[in-house]
Formats: structure tokens, sequence, C-alpha cells
């Protein structure tokens, strides 16, 4: 078992362009460390959360990634690393949901869903686990699940059936990977307020949510808080555990379930 303390120094991020990864990224910097910084369709975002990084006084290097090009994502791993002179923290971010009935989901767009969502994430995560192992200097993995990796909702079947499979890996890789040092957790999301869905941290101060406890939609920074102390070394003796940063969303099940006043949420 490993003994000595973990000091990070190097992080990657995925999908680190915008919303919570670009939020991320820059925690991380604010708590010294070089980040790697991937992209998917913005580069221009990418580059903009490196620049912020840099202000932070810390390195940040940027690179496409596609966690569906299977065969390609170790390679990304494997030259951000390098870049960066090594591999301590690794946040998977990369995902993405289309919302359709369960009786209309094309197969194709089902294995889409689970190949970025599951598959990706698997092959980025091992990757990572396997410089750290080698490293022998310990690790965090960070997986961003979604609160619908504990309650489901209508019309994201594909999408709730693939944050299950990712928060059940988490846990095996916690499991497996406890006797080198490295911790594995998930951050599982609730409504938060990003650029994907059109609107700003400062959006969330002004929108009312009666359905979550704290009464609004949640921002990147604050996920990224969480996603902080889950890389830091104060987290040593967290592992397998899925973090709900949700404002109280998912306690409200049973509430929110009796207090409902139509059929109007069985509809996309």
């Amino acid at each position: 078992m490993m003994s000595d303390a973990f000091l990070p120094r190097h992080a990657i991020v995925t999908a680190s362009d915008s919303g919570i990864g670009a939020a991320t990224a820059v925690a991380l910097a604010a708590a010294g460390m070089d980040v790697g910084i991937t992209w998917h369709e913005d580069q221009e975002g990418a580059e903009r959360t490196a620049e912020v990084v840099r202000s932070r006084g810390q390195r940040a290097v940027v690179a496409r990634f596609d966690a569906t090009e299977f065969d390609a994502v170790p390679g990304v791993i494997d030259n951000l690393r390098e870049r960066l002179g090594g591999l301590d923290v690794f946040v998977n971010n990369a995902g993405a949901s289309t919302p359709r009935s369960v009786l209309e989901i094309p197969m194709t767009e089902w294995l889409g869903t689970m190949a970025l969502n599951v598959d990706g994430a698997f092959l980025g995560m091992q990757t990572a686990a396997r410089h750290m192992v080698q490293a022998g200097s310990g690790g965090r993995l960070i997986a961003v699940t979604s609160v619908h990796a504990h309650q489901p909702r209508v019309g994201l079947a594909a999408y709730i059936a693939a944050k299950h499979a990712l928060s059940g890996l988490i846990k095996t890789m916690a499991q497996e990977l406890g006797r080198h040092g490295i911790t594995s957790n998930a951050v599982a999301p609730g409504e938060i307020a990003t650029a994907a869905s059109g609107r700003t941290s400062e959006d969330a101060d002004r929108t009312h949510r009666p359905g979550i406890p704290l009464g609004r939609p949640g921002k990147a920074e604050e996920v990224a808080a969480v996603i902080a102390f889950l890389a830091s070394p104060a987290s040593s003796y967290v592992t397998g555990a899925d973090w709900p940063v949700d404002g109280g969303m998912l306690q409200m099940g049973p509430e929110a379930g009796s207090g409902l006043p139509d059929d109007s949420w069985r509809d996309l």
C-alpha cells in the first residue's frame, strides 16, 4: 500500500473548453497544478481556458480529444502526460446526451451514447491509471457523472444507462487501484448553468427552481470546487464515492412526485 504523501502537480481534464471542464481546469491550476486541456469542437474555447490557467501561474497544454476515437484515446493522453511531465490527476468530463423516447432510440444512437459516456471514459481512465501505477506515486481518477446516475429522467434512457455504468465502473476501479494509492471517485452534477444550456453562472443566481432545496441551478465553479477537493491531498481517504452536487435535488424525489399537478412530466 502507498504511504507517502500525495502531492499532485499535473492534471488532465477532458472537455475543458467550456462549462464544468473549463472551471475544473482553472480550479486545479489555482491548487498549483499544470493542466492538460482537451477540446472536441471548440478549440478557441480550449485556448481561452489555457490562458486562464496560465494567468494562475501554471502551465497549460492543449489537445483535441474525441472519446469515441478509441484507437486515438491512449495516444492523446500519453502525449499530454509527456508534455506536462507527469500525470497525477485525471478528470473524465467528456459526455453528452440526446433527449429521445426509449421507443424511438435508434441502435446507432444508443451505441454512440455508450461509446462517448462509458467506453471512452473507461479507456481514458484506464490509460491514466496505467501511467499512475507505473509512476508509483498514487493518483486521482475523477469521473463527472450526473444526478441521473442515481435517479432516472424521462427521455434520457441511453444517457442514464451510461451514467449508471460509469458510476459502477468508478466503484470497481476504487477497489482495484487502492493498493496503488490511487483513489477513484465520481461527481454527479444536478442542473448546472453553463454555456451548453445557454446560461452563465450569473444566470444561476437569477433563476428560481422551486423543486431544488437551495432554490436555484448550480454553477460550474461549484462543481469544480468539489472536483478540486477530490483531486487534492485532503481527500486521501475518499474513494469509491459518488458525490452529488445538486443543491439537494436528489432529496426531493418523493416530495416532487407527490406535488406534481399533472402528467406533463411524461412528455419529453
